[in-house]
C-alpha cells in the first residue's frame, strides 16, 4: 500500500487517524529542507513482504534497476517499476552492503560467506578477499569503491554467531584489487558499519552502531592511510548504518526512525520518518534522484533534489 507523506516545515502538527502510520518528511532546517525534497515529496512503500533488508544499490542508468540483500532469507533481490521483485541471487552467503566497482559489476559484502566478492557481468561471483593475516573476516558489513578503484569495507562480528573468532578486532579494511594488498586503515570502532566518501574523496565518513552509535570523519591521505576521527554526528534516534553523500557534500544515513540529513558540518537538516527503523540507503531510478531506504522488512522509496556523489550509472 502506498501512504501519502504529509512535508512538516516548523511545528506544523501531523493528526492521524489510529489506524494510520506515521511516514512522512520532516524538516529541521526549513531552508535546507527545500533544496531536498520536491513539494509534492511523497513515501512509496515499495514492499514489505521480506525479513530484513540491507544493501539497496542502483545497477545501471535510466533503465536501471535496485538490489537489496534479504540477510536471513539468503537472497538478494531485484526490483523494477515495470517488473516489480524477483530474486537476482541465491544463495547469497547472506549477503550484507552491495555497491559498484569503476566497471558498474557489483561488489558486496558477503555477512555468512565471511568475505568480500565481484559479480561479474556474465553472472559469475568471485571471490575477491576474504582473510588477513591468515586470519578469516568477522561478517563484512558494508563497502564501497573509491575513485581509484580501491575498495573499503567494515567488518563487525553481527554475523558470526556461534562460529569461532579470528580476528581480535571489529577493523576497517582497504583492499587494492589490482596489487593485492589488504591493509587495516582504523581498529577502534566497536561496530563499524556503513561508510561513504565525501564528493571529493578527501572524507571518509563511518559509522559505528555499537556503543556510542555515532558519525565519524576522517581525513583520506594519497597513500590510502586516514586520519582523525573525530564524531561527525550522534544520533538521537536510533544507531546509524549505512549512508551516502550526494553531490553537495550533505550526509544521508538510515537511522532508528528511517533516516537522516546532515550538511558537511554536522548540522541535521531533514528527517525520512518510517515506521521502522533504517538499515541502509542509496540513490538511483531514472533520473538518479530516487532515495531508496531498506527498513526491517520493507523497501521505500521518496523523490529528491539530488544525486549520490559518486553514482555510477553505467548501462
Amino acid at each position: 500500500m502506498k501512504l501519502i507523506l504529509r512535508i512538516l516545515i516548523a511545528s506544523s502538527t501531523l493528526i492521524l487517524s489510529s489506524s494510520a502510520i506515521a511516514q512522512e518528511l520532516k524538516a529541521e532546517d526549513k531552508g535546507a529542507f527545500r533544496e531536498l525534497f520536491p513539494a509534492n515529496a511523497t513515501i512509496e512503500t515499495l514492499g514489505s513482504e521480506f525479513m530484513f533488508t540491507e544493501g539497496p544499490a542502483w545497477v545501471g542508468g535510466e533503465n536501471g534497476y535496485l538490489i537489496f540483500s534479504d540477510i536471513p532469507a539468503d537472497k538478494i533481490y531485484q526490483w523494477t517499476r515495470s517488473s516489480g521483485f524477483s530474486v537476482f541471487r541465491e544463495p547469497s552467503r547472506q549477503s550484507n552492503g552491495n555497491n559498484l566497482d569503476l566497471q558498474g559489476r557489483i561488489v558486496t559484502a558477503e555477512h555468512w560467506g565471511r568475505k568480500v566478492s565481484l559479480q561479474k557481468r556474465n553472472g559469475e561471483v568471485l571471490t575477491l578477499v576474504d582473510s588477513f593475516q591468515g586470519k578469516k573476516f568477522n561478517s563484512p558489513n558494508d563497502v564501497v569503491v573509491k575513485s581509484d578503484g580501491t575498495l573499503w569495507f567494515t567488518d563487525p562480528d553481527y554475523g558470526l554467531r556461534d562460529r569461532p573468532r579470528e580476528m581480535a578486532k571489529n577493523n576497517v579494511f582497504r583492499f587494492d584489487p589490482l596489487s593485492e594488498e589488504l591493509t587495516v586503515v582504523v581498529d577502534d570502532f566497536v561496530k563499524p558499519n556503513g561508510l561513504c566518501f565525501s564528493p571529493d574523496e578527501s572524507k571518509l565518513y563511518i559509522a559505528d552502531s555499537g556503543d556510542p552509535k555515532h558519525i565519524r570523519v576522517f581525513d583520506v591521505h594519497n597513500d590510502g592511510t586516514l586520519s582523525g576521527g573525530k564524531v561527525f554526528a550522534a544520533l538521537d534516534k536510533g544507531g546509524p548504518d549505512g549512508m551516502r553523500c550526494d553531490s553537495e557534500g550533505r550526509l544521508w544515513t538510515s537511522s532508528g526512525d528511517g533516516a537522516q540529513v546532515f550538511d558537511a558540518k554536522g548540522k541535521l537538516l531533514a528527517r525520512v520518518l518510517l515506521p521502522k527503523g533504517g538499515a541502509n540507503l542509496c540513490f538511483g531510478g531514472p533520473e538518479g534522484s530516487t532515495l531508496y531506504i531498506t527498513a526491517r522488512n520493507a523497501v521505500y522509496a521518496v523523490e529528491t533534489k539530488t544525486q549520490d556523489a559518486h553514482t555510477r550509472r553505467i548501462e
